[in-house]
């Protein structure tokens, strides 16, 4: 009867653990409550007061060219995952080093190179949190929070060691610990659900058929002003310049999707209205971020008054002419 009433109890133990499991996490049940708090925390409105006054400071900070490599441009992805890595994996290694006998002082030193790393680190994320939509701007400064409450613990937990209250340091690099993580799964959704610094044009290859793509007439397209056309399904920007040379690119913007139909024309370049991101007509090289990837671009050519496209699978440094216009 006792060993019955045992059983009995492991399988409720383990149902009431599956349940909880089940209501945390996203299941065949629905999202769960973590994925349903993230999405009110995207809906969040009441954040964008402080949102649109960091986002002005951090905008406002005289960068220069040092702006474009925070965000990646010359890595071609966001630099910020990155360099993330460094602070992470330090404060993790100390996390183990505590928990091991004789560890102490190689533990304080792992801690101390977690904190200088994490300062570039955090540029970078700053960086590109600035150029981001609303919804993600609201996850990401809860994102950068619970950073910055980790590099806060780990500061103090630095300071107790260093005090010799080791217990104490101990206890804050663990609490340090838990808040990064929180950061790192914020960030997570952040990166992957809101597809935050994901290359928004990476698909146009795949969507677009092989060969040349009839546009329309070349006497329809205005001199040196965007139009939007498309080819197959996907949006491009189309361009004539005065001397009867036809550009297309994608318009949808590398960065965040947006509309590059609808920017400005300038010194054979195209600007994003949403962001800045400026890229080159002949090649969608992206010159300027915060674009770390290039335009999807076009060949193109005019046959019997009508202009044709069709996608480059060269990429912008690759040798060789584009097809001459006929």
């Amino acid at each position: 009867m006792t060993e019955t009433a045992h059983l009995d109890g492991g399988v409720l133990a383990n149902g009431s653990v599956r349940e909880a499991v089940r209501r945390v996490l996203p299941s065949t049940q629905g999202p769960g409550r973590v994925l349903r708090a993230m999405d009110r925390l995207e809906r969040a409105t009441a954040l964008d007061g402080l949102a649109d006054g960091l986002r002005s400071a951090v905008q406002a900070v005289p960068l220069g060219r040092a702006r474009d490599v925070l965000h990646g441009r010359w890595l071609g992805h966001p630099v910020h995952p990155v360099l993330v890595q460094a602070p992470i994996g330090t404060w993790l290694s100390a996390a183990v080093l505590d928990l091991m006998p004789g560890q102490r002082r190689a533990a304080g030193t792992l801690i101390g190179v977690g904190i200088a790393a994490a300062l570039p680190a955090a540029a970078a994320g700053w960086a590109d949190w600035a150029e981001l939509q609303s919804r993600q701007r609201r996850v990401g400064l809860v994102h950068a929070a619970a950073n910055i409450a980790g590099l806060g613990l780990y500061t103090a937990s630095l300071t107790a060691r260093v005090r010799g209250r080791a217990f104490r340091g101990k206890a804050l690099g663990f609490a340090g610990l838990t808040a990064i993580g929180l950061g790192g799964a914020i960030g997570g959704h952040l990166a992957f659900r809101q597809a935050s610094g994901a290359n928004h044009a990476e698909a146009v290859p795949d969507l677009v058929e092989p060969g040349w793509h009839e546009i329309g007439d070349v006497a329809a397209l205005p001199v040196g002003q965007a139009v939007r056309r498309h080819v197959d399904d996907v949006a491009v920007l189309v361009v004539r310049e005065s001397d009867g040379k036809v550009h297309v690119l994608a318009d949808s913007c590398t960065h965040m999707g947006g509309p590059l139909s609808q920017g400005t024309i300038d010194d054979g370049c195209v600007t994003c209205p949403w962001h800045g991101s400026t890229f080159r007509l002949k090649d969608g090289w992206n010159v300027r971020g915060p674009a770390t990837a290039p335009q999807p671009a076009f060949d193109t050519r005019v046959i019997s008054g009508r202009v044709e496209a069709r996608l480059r699978e060269k990429g912008p440094d690759a040798a060789g002419p584009s097809p001459e216009t006929a």
